[in-house]
C-alpha cells in the first residue's frame, strides 16, 4: 500500500467575490454555525459549500411544467 495522499480539488469558482445579504431563520444560522465550529471552517465557507452542492444537485423546472403540476394537484 502506498503513502496516503491528501487530495485537494481546486476551487470551482474564482475571481472577484461579491458581498450579498440574505435572511435566514435563527435556527438555520445556528445549524450553519454549528457545522462551522465542528469542521473548523468559517460560516462563509460552509454556506458557499452548501450553495455549490445545491447548484450541482438541483433541477430547475420550466414555468409550464410547474403549471402542469399545479393543475394535476387540483384534479
Amino acid at each position: 500500500m502506498g503513502d496516503p495522499k491528501l487530495k485537494i480539488a481546486p476551487k470551482r469558482y474564482g475571481g472577484e467575490s461579491m458581498v450579498i445579504s440574505m435572511r435566514l431563520s435563527r435556527e438555520m444560522l445556528q445549524e450553519i454555525d454549528g457545522a462551522a465550529r465542528a469542521t473548523g471552517r468559517t460560516r462563509n465557507e460552509i454556506m458557499s459549500m452548501a450553495l455549490e452542492f445545491a447548484l450541482d444537485h438541483m433541477e430547475v423546472s420550466s414555468g409550464a411544467e410547474q403549471g402542469e403540476e399545479n393543475q394535476q394537484e387540483k384534479e
